[in-house]
């Protein structure tokens, strides 16, 4: 059992069975954001965070949550910095994600997360959330920043196929 591991998540299109949803990751030091999409895969929503500990126990509630849902793919955000490099935060996402496609057989695929972070603390900010909530919840939020990227461009991909 092995997946597949994209450089670019519009790679996954042709791989996705109908109906089946996406799971974007933000994976931090502390915790990791999960967001989920519709079976449409038009919409990213924020699901839930798990808090860090060991790899094979954060692998395990992940793997817990795909089994849950109808999960076609996992996309990583990859934490480049911002004049496109990358640094030990991209390195450590990258080993997180060969690690996990030796659990399963789920596609994983990168995206280029910068700024999804500091986007989800603006937003969070706009609707007045408080400073304790959006420290419990900016990481599955950021993680449907990253999610509905690479879903925006599973659309566009998918268009262009369509046209003639």
């Amino acid at each position: 059992m092995s997946a597949e591991i994209f450089e670019d998540a519009g790679a996954l299109g042709p791989l996705l069975a109908p109906g089946a949803a996406l799971f974007g990751l933000d994976l931090g030091d502390k915790t990791i954001g999960i967001a989920v999409s519709d079976t449409m895969r038009s919409i990213a929503t924020p699901l839930t965070t798990i808090r860090r500990r060991k790899f094979g126990l954060d692998a395990a509630a992940l793997l817990e949550l795909t089994g849950e849902r109808r999960i076609g793919a996992l996309v990583l955000g990859l934490p480049r910095n911002m004049d496109g490099s990358e640094g030990p935060r991209c390195q450590s996402t990258r080993a997180f994600a060969r690690n996990l496609s030796r659990l399963t057989e789920i596609p994983i695929a990168f995206w280029d997360e910068r700024l999804s972070t500091v986007e989800a603390e603006r937003m969070l900010i706009a609707a007045d959330t408080s400073r304790r909530r959006r420290a419990e919840i900016i990481d599955n939020v950021a993680a449907s920043y990253i999610l509905q990227g690479a879903l925006d461009r599973l659309a566009w991909l998918a268009r262009q196929e369509e046209a003639p």
